[in-house]
């Protein structure tokens, strides 16, 4: 085991080894890999986790009249668990400097399109920015913080990856997208095709147990896009925000509209992470 890894990711890889060699001896091998998987996915995923799980209880918990609003409070703990992660070294400066940029992103885009009328955030708070609550910005940075993530906790390698410049351009369209389409035309079908030809050769390597596997980029893009569109359903079932026109859940479109932002995503993610992206194959495995 690597000497230079904080603690906690150490007591992570060894408790990993300790559930793998139990899982072994009890079920099968796809079993075992697929329990694994699962189980990296939620290592990965806890910032984002943690935030839906807090919107949930706080919805079934939080009375009108306590004196720190619903919003606020978010706020505070999101800011709280940025700073944990950061204290235990689950991530590094470098990312949160990527994560803040999410954040700033995913806040400006946020207000314009309460300003347009996409959606509202309908309780009451103090620390809104032209009327979007402040722990809006930190769902879209759960997003690269799971990205970040990821790729650390499954030795990911991103194998005949596109040109980094090519990855930005359409990342920058897409981004542009969300708010031209507003008062000209949407691209989005053009961009969904874009993401294909750009990225139909790039394979993610990673590493569940000891095998190597891997999985089309555009294939990864979309199920990340399904979970995040079922996370959006129990969010907004919540009401913690309130989408105009679709009183009773999630219009189908946001789930297109997570698939494009997960490139931006990812081209945000990677420019900190450029080692794991190879034009062509992927380098083996040591421990392959």
């Amino acid at each position: 085991m690597r000497d230079d890894l904080p603690p906690i990711e150490r007591h992570r890889l060894a408790l990993e080894r300790r559930l793998g060699d139990w899982a072994r001896g009890r079920l099968p091998a796809a079993l075992t890999e697929f329990v694994m998987f699962g189980l990296k996915q939620a290592w990965a995923a806890l910032f984002g986790g943690l935030l839906l799980a807090a919107i949930i209880v706080t919805k079934l918990v939080w009375q009108p009249d306590w004196a720190l609003a619903r919003y606020d409070f978010l706020v505070i703990l999101a800011i709280s668990i940025q700073a944990a992660f950061v204290a235990f070294r689950l991530e590094s400066w470098r990312e949160v400097q990527v994560i803040a940029l999410f954040h700033v992103t995913g806040t400006v885009m946020e207000v314009f399109k309460i300003h347009m009328g996409s959606w509202a955030y309908p309780e009451p708070g103090v620390m809104k920015l032209m009327g979007v609550p402040l722990f809006s910005g930190f769902m879209y940075a759960s997003v690269g913080s799971y990205i970040a993530r990821v790729i650390r906790v499954f030795d990911m390698r991103f194998a005949h990856a596109p040109p980094l410049w090519a990855f930005g351009a359409l990342a920058g369209l897409i981004y542009l997208n969300f708010f031209t389409h507003h008062f000209g035309p949407d691209i989005r079908l053009g961009l969904f095709a874009g993401t294909v030809v750009l990225c139909w050769r790039t394979r993610i390597w990673f590493l569940t147990d000891h095998t190597p596997r891997w999985m089309p980029l555009v294939v990864a893009a979309f199920l990340t896009a399904l979970f995040l569109f079922i996370a959006e359903v129990v969010g907004t079932l919540t009401a913690t925000w309130v989408y105009a026109g679709a009183a009773r859940g999630v219009p189908l479109a946001k789930f297109g509209s997570w698939y494009l932002l997960l490139y931006v995503s990812f081209f945000l993610v990677l420019t900190v992470y450029r080692d794991v992206l190879h034009r062509g194959p992927a380098p083996p495995y040591a421990r392959a």
